[in-house]
């Protein structure tokens, strides 16, 4: 009383279980809760939950549904299905180390990595590493990417229910190399973003009657010009967005993100 406020990550982080609620994503991704979320179990026929310390393996049911069917589908790929990195917390909300997103049930990361065995430990789950599949100048795919990493992600997108894929700027450009005009209408969702080189972040639409939930604006095909985003806004990722990075701004005010968050910052759901 009279300090203040409780931050959000505090609060939410602290609690281990999701709301005895019908299921619901609130708000946005980067700015909101879920009720009622289900856990995806920590191991499947065709997934691995990894780290599970974080107990980050919580979603909106469509989430957890997805992940199911596309560890499935990676088996037609020679793979014995995919390691499955962060979903939400029991209740989403902001998280005090990672994501500033992953916040409605509705994010998760899938690994690079091809599983080389589904029956590790949670110990083994701990200290396993992803595999980058991108050059450490931040241009290039290097030789752990593969045919099978495209046809994966091919398959990740072109589910209805995905609204865009975050990945390197460096994937996306390997993946426009070889499009097709066939390829426009998934290929678009597969979205270029720092980092991400050594798994990729599927976001899936608002679920059908979620009322609370708002789908990120602009769309996949507005921020393409309803083409297969392989134009020059991709390239900006491997040029300008590097130089940047290589001659940083002098730090001016900090900016809030959602690990400052209160939960007077939140809806009030």
């Amino acid at each position: 009383r009279g300090g203040a406020a409780p931050l959000a990550t505090a609060l939410f982080g602290a609690v281990d279980r999701p709301s005895t609620q019908p299921s619901q994503p609130i708000g946005t991704y980067a700015r909101g809760c879920g009720a009622g979320m289900v856990e995806l179990p920590e191991s499947g026929p065709t997934w691995q939950v990894m780290r599970l310390s974080r107990n980050r393996n919580w979603g909106q049911p469509s989430l957890v549904a997805y992940l199911e069917d596309l560890s499935q589908k990676a088996t037609t790929l020679g793979w014995p299905g995919l390691y499955i990195g962060d979903l939400s917390q029991p209740r989403g909300g902001p998280s005090a180390s990672g994501h500033l997103s992953h916040q409605i049930g509705l994010d998760a990361d899938v690994w690079y990595l091809p599983p080389p065995r589904l029956d590790l430990t949670a110990a083994q789950r701990e200290k396993i590493s992803a595999n980058s599949v991108r050059t450490a100048d931040q241009t290039r795919v290097n030789g752990n990417w593969t045919e099978a990493h495209h046809q994966l992600l091919k398959m990740a997108a072109s589910d209805p229910r995905v609204d865009r894929i975050f990945v390197a700027a460096a994937i996306k450009i390997e993946m426009c190399r070889t499009a097709t005009a066939a390829d426009k209408g998934w290929l678009q969702k597969i979205r270029p973003i720092y980092g991400h080189n050594d798994h990729f972040h599927v976001r899936l639409k608002c679920p059908r009657g979620a009322t609370a939930c708002q789908t990120q604006k602009p769309t996949v095909a507005e921020l393409s010009s309803g083409g297969n985003g392989c134009d020059d806004t991709l390239m900006w990722w491997v040029t300008t967005y590097l130089e940047e990075l290589k001659h940083p701004k002098p730090p001016g005010k900090k900016q809030r993100t959602p690990r400052d968050y209160t939960m007077a910052d939140l809806p009030k759901a």
